[in-house]
C-alpha cells in the first residue's frame, strides 16, 4: 500500500519536476496521463497536485485569493493510472461566478438555474469526482483501463 499522507506539490512545483527530467509542459496546459504518471514516479508514490491554471478547469472553481490566474483545485495522481480524483472548491460568491461565466464565453442565460443558486448566498464548498475504473485498474492490477469498464468503447466498438 502507498505510504500516507501522500504528497502535495503545487502545478508549478509538477511542471518544474518534470521539466528537470526533460518532460517539457507548457505553463497553462494541462497535465496528460504521460506526465501524469511521470510525476508520480518522479515523487515516488502517490501525489495530490494543486492550484492549476484558471483555463485548465471548469468555470465554477474558486479563483486563488492570492493568485487570481490559478484555481483552487486538485488532481490525485496513483502510479499506473495517473489521476483517480479531480476536484476543487467551488465559486460561491454570485458576482464572481458571473464573471467567470462571461470570461469562459458562455451565456449566464444558459446558466440561469445555477446562478440562482448563488444569487442569495451560498456557503463555500467543494466537491471531486473518482474515476472508479481508474481506482480498478490500480487496485486489481490491471494491464490496461478497458478490463474495467463493463463495456469499453474502442476504436472498432462503440455502441455496448
Amino acid at each position: 500500500p502507498p505510504e500516507k499522507p501522500f504528497k502535495k506539490i503545487t502545478y508549478d512545483e509538477a511542471i518544474a519536476l518534470l521539466s528537470r527530467e526533460g518532460i517539457k509542459v507548457e505553463w497553462g496546459s494541462d497535465l496528460g496521463a504521460d506526465e501524469e504518471k511521470a510525476l508520480v514516479n518522479i515523487v515516488g508514490g502517490p501525489v495530490f497536485v494543486t492550484h492549476f491554471p484558471k483555463k485548465t478547469r471548469a468555470f465554477y472553481h474558486k479563483p486563488d485569493p492570492q493568485r487570481d490566474e490559478v484555481v483552487l483545485s486538485n488532481d490525485l495522481l496513483f502510479p499506473k493510472v495517473g489521476e483517480i480524483i479531480g476536484g476543487g472548491e467551488r465559486i460561491s460568491d454570485y458576482n464572481v461566478l458571473l464573471k467567470r461565466i462571461k470570461e469562459e464565453g458562455y451565456s449566464p442565460k444558459d446558466y440561469s438555474w445555477y446562478l440562482d443558486l448563488r444569487k442569495y448566498g451560498s456557503v463555500p464548498h467543494a466537491g471531486f469526482g473518482l474515476g472508479i475504473e481508474r481506482v480498478l485498474v490500480y487496485v486489481l492490477d490491471l494491464p490496461n483501463i478497458k478490463f474495467a469498464i463493463p463495456f469499453p468503447r474502442t476504436i472498432s466498438r462503440i455502441y455496448p
